[in-house]
Parts: C-alpha cells; sequence; structure tokens
C-alpha cells in the first residue's frame, strides 16, 4: 500500500500545484499554440515519469526506431490498465492526443491538463457523439498531433486476451493520412490491477511495431484493418510475454 500511497499523493500534489502552470499555458496558448504543446508535453511527461519510478515499474521499449518524429501517427494498443496511458506517453516524440472515456472529463484538473495535450472524450453510448470525436481526431492528425487510442474500447480485464478492435477507431488513419503504429504492451495489468489496491515493483514490455500504411494495403484489407492490426498486436504479445515472462508466475514477474 506504500507504493499505492505514494503515487496517488505526488498525483494530487501535482494536480494541485500545477494550477499556475495550467494558467501560465493558457496564456501562451493564446500567443504560440505549439510552444504551448511542446512546454505542455514536457510537464506531463516530467509528472509521469515521476510516477513510474515512484511506482517501482521497470520498462522495456522495444521499436522505437519505428516512430516517425516528423509526422502524426494513430498508435493503436491493447489495453489492461490504467498505467498503460503513464507507461506509454512519456514515450511519445511529439504532441499526442489520447482518446479517453468521457467520464475523465468529469475530473477537475486532470481534465484540464488531458485538453491541454490534445486528449478527447468520447462517449461510447452515443454514436452521434462517439462519430463527433472521431472526426474531431481526424482533423487534430491533420494538423500534426498524434492520436492514441485503444480500440477494443475498454480495459480488458481477462490476462492474454484481446477484445475485438472496433474498426471505426481507424478511420482516424485512413481520414488522416497518418501511419498506424501498433502498440503493445505486456504485463502492464500486473502493476496495480492485478493486486488492487496495491502497487507492485513489475517488469512492463512495450513494443512499437513498423508503421502500416493503409493506402498501401490490398482492397480486402483495407476492409478489416482492425482485425490486421489487432493479429499483429497479438502475435507480439505471446511472443514478448514467452521471452521477458516465461511460465513465471506473476508474483515473480519484476
Amino acid at each position: 500500500m506504500i507504493r499505492f500511497l505514494s503515487v496517488s499523493s505526488f498525483v494530487i500534489l501535482f494536480l494541485i500545484l500545477s494550477i499556475p502552470l495550467m494558467i501560465a499555458e493558457w496564456i501562451i496558448g493564446k500567443f504560440n499554440m505549439d510552444v504551448k504543446n511542446r512546454s505542455s508535453l514536457a510537464i506531463v511527461n516530467w509528472a509521469f515519469r515521476c510516477v513510474i519510478r515512484i511506482a517501482g515499474v521497470k520498462v522495456v521499449a522495444l521499436g522505437e526506431e519505428n516512430l516517425p518524429k516528423d509526422s502524426a501517427v494513430l498508435y493503436v494498443g491493447n489495453h489492461r490498465s490504467f498505467f498503460d496511458i503513464v507507461l506509454t506517453y512519456v514515450r511519445v516524440p511529439r504532441p499526442t492526443g489520447y482518446v479517453a472515456k468521457k467520464e475523465m472529463e468529469k475530473i477537475p484538473l486532470l481534465s484540464t491538463w488531458m485538453k491541454n495535450l490534445h486528449c478527447l472524450f468520447l462517449d461510447r453510448d452515443n454514436i452521434k457523439e462517439g462519430m463527433k470525436t472521431i472526426l474531431t481526431a481526424i482533423d487534430k492528425a491533420k494538423n500534426g498531433i498524434s492520436i492514441c487510442i485503444f480500440p477494443e474500447g475498454t480495459r480488458n480485464k481477462t490476462s492474454d486476451t484481446f477484445l475485438p478492435f472496433h474498426e471505426g477507431s481507424f478511420k482516424i488513419a485512413e481520414k488522416a493520412g497518418v501511419p498506424i503504429i501498433p502498440m503493445t504492451i505486456v504485463n502492464s495489468a500486473a502493476v496495480f490491477e492485478d493486486q488492487f489496491p496495491k502497487i507492485k515493483k513489475r517488469t512492463v514490455v512495450i513494443e512499437y511495431g513498423a508503421p502500416v500504411y493503409i493506402s498501401e494495403l490490398p482492397k480486402e484489407e483495407k476492409k478489416f484493418i482492425g482485425s490486421k492490426v489487432k493479429g499483429i498486436i497479438e502475435e507480439t504479445y505471446f511472443r514478448n510475454k514467452a521471452s521477458y515472462f516465461p511460465e513465471t508466475p506473476k508474483e515473480q514477474q519484476d
């Protein structure tokens, strides 16, 4: 429980003490949005790195050479933990907005930082509003802001399984003309969810796959791009699980 209390305390203190920074970022954005994008990214990356350090998480990052640094991309990943966002955001090379559930927009201060980072809030129960969110994500990607989405639609609570990938998520890459980066996360639930509410010192493996350009795919593969990317992530997941956590009890996966 010590790590949980330490992480929680840090997050609460950061959100409260960063209120002057939020005001400063708002002012900066009135004059230079590019500076605001980069400064907000740096501030939140610092906070997330502190969270990772306090939680005692070791990250093995693979395939970062596949991340374009001069253009926006659509990150697509499997989702098992709240820590997925923290662990992956510190690795993005350019401003990136995450697609989050609508309920997070109601969290004071946190939602302000999320909006500063171009995060979008998806109403999964309202098709019309959901489409507006996707259209906004397309517009952001066209304007150089990378987008990250977890197309399973929610955190998968069953280990070593994958929920269906919603095909609509991939319209962002198709309509914006940006590449898809498959993002495979292994063992993140072992940090927190597997022994809630305790946070445990664990190793998490994140691998970024080669960019997938929808325009270069055969017609049939374009129709089922979600299944294709899901297959890439599944193969990568089980390969890395076998390599880094071979038949190892959860309490020893650190």
